[in-house]
């Protein structure tokens, strides 16, 4: 009895000796991947390779790309003296036998004061590049040369909603008829940071005539609400037989600013729109640009945020993982997105769009920004081994224009002095 309690004991020693995680006695990770690798025990890192992409390599993540980019032709900038600008454009449709994009654009005889000096503005002198802003459309037969087409929405007489600037906007096609929504401004921009509801007009054509509906289409949120301040870079796409209608806001400024991203939703194109109970549903991106991919959609997510320079993905519409890491992201994203608008289940993505630079001008110089294109491979159809390299070297003055400020120098420089002196 008394040789079978020891034993026991050398028995219980053992076990507790025991490795306890199977990765202490698995084999080294292989060389070759296999269907079995994934089901070994991994580090979180090679965890989310296996289970949270699409594919453990960037070639063949489908929503991986490199953004290649190209000046257009057709629009003219006035010298880029700052007196006229182009920005956010909206996504592009194919109709007529050419594609349309709308777009912010301001003219003014003189250049913006900048929102801290807002009081400053007035009818003539703009308080930011998108104050004073009507919503203007062009179109091309090529995607790379565009005729500008003139105004699709001008400001409103006051005190309509957008009396002082209709920016931001973005198109949608429902039943045969067009709907652009937008931001309307009643006050220049600055004076209380950037507020603006978000309004609508409609037409039974792309080249109009738009019919204003003279109304806020989705509300700013209650006090104390995260969007209680702004619905900004409204966004429309169909699914589920409803509009789904994306935006942006911000919240807990004012240091530090997040952006996150808003979902409403609509039976019918002016509404009313209900706010979905998980709102934000993005954490991360400046703009709001999505895509139909497969059975759900897709984000290109710009700047601001934890999860910036990504692109993510919502197989349900709403809860949204990353997809891919990439770089140079367009700003501003207006994508060409052929199945904005027929409620598919199996998005086939986008290949180009328009995107916007807001630094084409000197600050208190010549202010303004341009419209470019840009192109990618974030779809089932193309297949661009080029638009998939990783390891892209930039000319080294891109960094080298990264450079420090002269009070970043000077701290540096203090910095220096005191080690010298200590020695």
């Amino acid at each position: 009895m008394h040789r079978i309690y020891l034993l026991l004991l050398a028995c219980l020693a053992t076990a507790c000796q025991a490795p306890t995680d199977a990765s202490e006695t698995q084999s080294p990770f292989p060389y070759t991947i296999t269907e079995n690798t994934p089901k070994r025990t991994l580090s979180a890192a090679m965890e989310r390779s296996f289970h949270h992409y699409s594919a453990i390599h960037p070639r063949d993540n489908e929503l991986y790309s490199q953004f290649k980019y190209t000046e257009l032709k057709g629009l003219d900038y006035h010298g880029h003296d700052g007196t006229i600008s182009r920005r956010d454009p909206s996504k592009i449709i194919f109709e007529n036998g050419r594609y349309y994009v709308w777009y912010t654009r301001r003219k003014t005889p003189v250049i913006p004061v900048g929102a801290k000096r807002a009081h400053e503005s007035n009818d003539t002198i703009p308080s930011t590049d998108w104050d004073l802003a009507e919503i203007w459309y062009a179109t091309s037969e090529d995607g790379f040369t565009w005729e500008e087409q003139g105004v699709a929405v001008p400001r409103p007489p006051k005190p309509h909603v957008g009396w002082r600037s209709v920016t931001t906007t973005d198109i949608l096609k429902w039943q045969g008829k067009y709907y652009l929504y937008y931001q309307g401004f009643m006050e220049a921009s600055g004076k209380r940071g950037d507020y603006c509801p978000v309004t609508a007009s409609f037409a039974d054509s792309p080249d109009g005539p738009w019919t204003p509906t003279n109304r806020i289409i989705i509300e700013n949120g209650p006090e104390g609400a995260w969007d209680q301040y702004a619905i900004h870079d409204p966004y429309p796409l169909v699914h589920d037989g409803k509009i789904y209608l994306y935006y942006k806001s911000a919240f807990n400024r004012p240091n530090p600013v997040w952006v996150g991203g808003g979902l409403a939703i609509a039976d019918d194109p002016l509404g009313p729109f209900v706010k979905h109970p998980l709102n934000p549903v993005t954490s991360s991106g400046h703009e709001v640009s999505l895509f139909p991919f497969k059975e759900g959609v897709a984000s290109i997510t710009v700047k601001d945020g934890t999860e910036h320079f990504t692109i993510q993905y919502a197989e349900d519409w709403v809860n949204f993982e990353v997809a891919s890491i990439c770089e140079l992201v367009p700003i501003a994203p207006g994508p060409y997105v052929p199945d904005a608008f027929t409620d598919t289940r199996d998005g086939q993505g986008i290949t180009w769009g328009l995107s916007h630079f807001t630094n084409a001008g000197k600050n208190g110089v010549n202010p303004h920004s341009i419209l470019a294109r840009f192109d990618c491979d974030l779809s089932q159809t193309l297949d661009d081994p080029r638009m998939k390299q990783t390891g892209t070297y930039h000319d080294p003055q891109v960094y080298f224009r990264q450079g420090l400020s002269k009070q970043q120098r000077d701290r540096i420089a203090q910095e220096t002095t005191q080690l010298q002196q200590a020695e």
